[in-house]
């Protein structure tokens, strides 16, 4: 458990059925990102893409009565292989992505560690931390199954994932 009950740090492996290089394109298709995610709007990657200098925005709202407004700043960009971003807004961290290529597809470490900066929020982790790490980790696990999930129904209709 982190020290603070106002910060949540995170770490994650995941494995994806497709190479580093398509995983990367498919993580670019931001325009895409709202229809996925029921608990993603106002969701839009600003600049060329996944690079050095790239914003993305967006309201993320988990399974728990609050809404999150966020800036997602780019700091460090190696296609295909490595994000790191500094996060802004209601929760303010930092946050990094590892791609590495696996015999049959690619394996992502996600990490980050982030401060919840709402009143509400910071008043409810005093005294509900696993209620609010509960809701972190749903979100993170339906955003991995639906991700998966839209990256299989690509290639299975012979489409590259978009």
């Amino acid at each position: 458990m982190a020290a603070s009950p106002y910060i949540i740090d995170y770490r994650g492996v995941f494995d994806f059925p497709i190479p580093p290089e398509e995983l990367w394109d498919a993580i670019e298709r931001a325009d895409r990102f709202e229809g996925w995610w029921s608990w993603l709007s106002e969701f839009r990657l600003m600049g060329d893409g996944l690079r050095r200098g790239s914003v993305l925005y967006g309201v993320v709202a988990p399974p728990l009565p609050y809404r999150m407004r966020l800036r997602i700043d780019l700091e460090e960009c190696a296609r295909p292989s490595r994000i790191e971003a500094a996060v802004h807004g209601d929760l303010e961290g930092r946050a990094r992505l590892l791609l590495e290529d696996q015999a049959h597809g690619s394996r992502v470490s996600a990490s980050w560690t982030l401060e919840m900066r709402q009143r509400p929020m910071r008043m409810a982790a005093r005294v509900a931390h696993p209620a609010l790490r509960w809701g972190h980790d749903r979100v993170v696990e339906a955003t991995v199954r639906g991700f998966r999930h839209h990256l299989t129904s690509d290639n299975e209709q012979g489409r590259p994932p978009q």
